[in-house]
């Protein structure tokens, strides 16, 4: 992963600059932004880029399992819980606060949880 762009004189397109330092701290997408510097699969992880780094040939196994871990759970659930955290980062914290408290109560009400 890489975003050479700086070394064209120009600056990354495409929403890079306010993308990457939304996923990672600050100084490192500076750093990453202005030297052009690629990273490997260990290191995005290790800077919280992505969440796992598997093998070769083995990313399409492990989104199946993520997936299927996911499909486990209340669908109303990770649907509302998506939306609090998508919405959230969005707005300040008193917002995603009361965001996030409308997304509960729409979990509170829902019946499928008591089954567990």
């Amino acid at each position: 992963m890489g975003l050479p762009e700086t070394g064209l004189a120009i600056i990354p397109g495409a929403g890079g600059t306010q993308r990457l330092p939304r996923l990672v701290r600050k100084a490192i997408s500076e750093e990453l932004i202005f030297t052009g510097r690629k990273i490997g699969g260990r290191e995005a992880m290790s800077i919280g880029l992505v969440n796992y780094c598997v093998p070769a040939g083995e990313a399409h196994l492990k989104a199946i399992e993520v997936a299927r871990n996911i499909n486990e759970k209340g669908p109303i659930a990770i649907r509302v819980a998506k939306k609090a955290v998508d919405e959230g980062v969005e707005v300040d914290k008193t917002s995603a606060l009361a965001l996030e408290e409308q997304c509960y109560e729409q979990t509170w009400y829902n019946l499928s949880w008591i089954s567990f």
